[in-house]
């Protein structure tokens, strides 16, 4: 089961965190992976650690700007015939609406929105043309309830949201699937990051404080959102589109 046997799948943000954990196991499911990133190094990193384990393994590192649409279109031309989308790239950001700048506000619409509808744009019509495709968007808790000092990100992945409802609505009877998933806290480097930046020598104290404000007490691996994300894009989940998933320890819906 959940075998992609020669799919041509593109990740975004395949270079680290839920991008790199979902690029690894499609691959290790057979999946031809094309691990977009900015970060060349990155990407390449991926790819390298996909053919360690497996030698046999297709993977490509493409590097390129999502919030270009003329870079987007060059790669998603280059890949050509591709099955499977997985919008992973996207970039965080803290603060209410007074204290989100207009620059702020202008980097998460343009990586966290803009970028998405850059490779929806790119990747639905090669998907029409073969009557068959899935995509999955990385959405967020932020899309279902109100998170404190998170604005700009809350409306970056609302509009994730709306995307991926219009996108399998419009696109149902051309054998296109869409759905989103919403996680809440995964240990991936950007949190290391956030927590060395922002509480230096408190780095411990915080992250256990971030992880126990989940019901289940802990933050979610990469590799574990990356299960939920296979089996979205996976046969055994043709009849599944327009959803949206949360996979949040308990969050939405215990966190009283």
């Amino acid at each position: 089961m959940f075998r992609l046997d020669g799919k041509k799948t593109a990740v975004t943000g395949g270079g680290s965190g839920i991008g790199k954990a979902v690029a690894l196991l499609f691959a290790k499911q057979g999946a031809e992976v094309h691990v977009i990133d900015l970060d060349n190094e990155a990407a390449e990193t991926t790819v390298r650690e996909i053919q360690d384990v497996n030698a046999q393994g297709k993977a490509v590192a493409r590097v390129c700007d999502v919030t270009s649409q003329q870079q987007v279109n060059d790669i998603f031309g280059k890949i050509g015939g591709i099955e499977i989308l997985v919008n992973s790239a996207g970039v965080s950001h803290v603060g209410n609406v007074e204290n989100t700048s207009e620059a702020d506000l202008d980097r998460l619409y343009n990586v966290n929105v803009k970028g998405v509808y850059n490779c929806l744009h790119a990747a639905v019509p090669l998907m029409k043309q073969n009557k068959k495709g899935a995509i999955l968007n990385l959405a967020s808790i932020a899309n279902n309830v109100g998170l404190t000092d998170r604005f700009a990100y809350s409306m970056s992945k609302g509009a994730v949201y709306a995307m991926t409802l219009s996108v399998a609505r419009d696109y149902i009877h051309e054998g296109i699937r869409c759905n989103c998933i919403s996680p809440a806290r995964v240990h991936t480097p950007f949190v290391d990051g956030f927590l060395k930046k922002n509480y230096p020598g408190k780095e411990q104290e915080m992250f256990e404080k971030l992880s126990k404000s989940q019901p289940i007490g802990r933050m979610a691996r990469p590799e574990e959102i990356a299960h939920l994300v296979l089996y979205l894009c996976s046969d055994e989940a043709s009849f599944i589109t327009g959803c949206d998933y949360p996979i949040d320890g308990g969050f939405i819906k215990l966190n009283n």
